[in-house]
């Protein structure tokens, strides 16, 4: 037994539908790793209950899984966008949000997420207090920097991969694209005073970043 395998023991039984979901992503999807799982999931629900937020984004969206973990334990009121780059799973993405009883307040947008953070965030929208960044490894950084002004205060901000298969340990003289976007990003983090800042070291790693109050 791995440690991921006693961690799903000891978790109670994983959703049909999601179960499902990861079934399905692993026999239909390349990079099928990318798919969050029971435990992420389980997590993903547990803080997206605590923090009880208004509306969420999602950079990333893949199958959906992390999606339907989230927006099914999302207060009522709430709903969830998430961007997702390729158009060519549009169809089966939205089946699959359309069959969750959340769906209607789950909304997918096709599209590079850094272009589309400014608008999803504009002035005017409901605010977003928790946002889960799954996408483009390389652009971490990026679109932490697009957020961070257009987030209220006390927002979240939860990161994926940020320990990279531990590759951050090891790679620091000659990074792949992937592996130096996740150190950009962990740095930047690091040495920003406007954040708390947790690390999870949960599958490939969690970061929770909270937006605190302004100094002036």
């Amino acid at each position: 037994m791995t440690l991921d395998d006693y961690i799903d023991s000891h978790l109670g039984p994983e959703p049909e539908h999601l179960a499902g979901l990861y079934r399905r992503t692993h026999l239909t999807r390349l990079y099928p790793r990318m798919c969050s799982d029971h435990a992420q999931g389980a997590l993903l629900g547990m803080l997206t209950s605590m923090i009880k937020p208004r509306r969420i984004l999602e950079l990333g969206t893949f199958t959906g899984y992390s999606a339907l973990a989230m927006a099914e334990t999302m207060p009522e009121g709430c709903t969830l966008d998430t961007v997702e780059l390729d158009p060519e799973y549009e169809d089966e993405i939205r089946a699959v949000f359309d069959a969750s009883p959340r769906g209607a307040d789950i909304h997918l947008h096709i599209g590079d997420a850094e272009e589309l953070i400014p608008g999803l965030l504009a002035p005017g929208t409901v605010p977003v207090d928790l946002v889960f960044v799954d996408a483009n490894k390389r652009r971490y950084a990026a679109y932490y920097r697009a957020l961070m002004p257009l987030l209220p205060e006390g927002a979240y901000i939860i990161a994926d991969n940020t320990l990279w298969s531990d590759k951050i340990l090891t790679a620091s003289a000659h990074p792949d694209p992937q592996t130096a976007g996740i150190m950009e990003f962990n740095d930047l983090v690091a040495a920003d005073p406007a954040v708390a800042k947790a690390i999870i070291p949960l599958r490939d790693g969690l970061t929770v970043l909270r937006k605190l109050p302004s100094a002036d």
